[in-house]
């Protein structure tokens, strides 16, 4: 895939499965765009603290001890369809 090419559009039911447990995968979502946190340390067994992986985390984040901007040490690999 080039700079180029679009992302590729994953359903809510396709991330739900990247949720470390189903799969060994773990994705999450943020206003629209997916991130692969598998090989991220804080994301161990698709849960970080009171999160799960395999879901839309834009909801849950203005109760985070972070802001947003933690999302730009990583990589967004697809969109979250509608």
């Amino acid at each position: 895939m080039s700079a180029t090419d679009p992302l590729p559009a994953f359903s809510r039911a396709q991330l739900a499965l990247r949720n470390g447990q189903d799969r060994d995968e773990i994705w999450v979502a943020y206003n629209g765009y997916i991130y692969d946190m598998t090989n991220s340390r804080l994301w161990r067994n698709g849960r970080h603290y009171e999160h799960w992986a395999g879901q839309d985390l834009t909801p849950e984040l203005s109760a985070a001890p972070h802001t947003e901007r933690v999302f730009e040490r990583f990589t967004p690999i697809g969109i979250l369809l509608g």
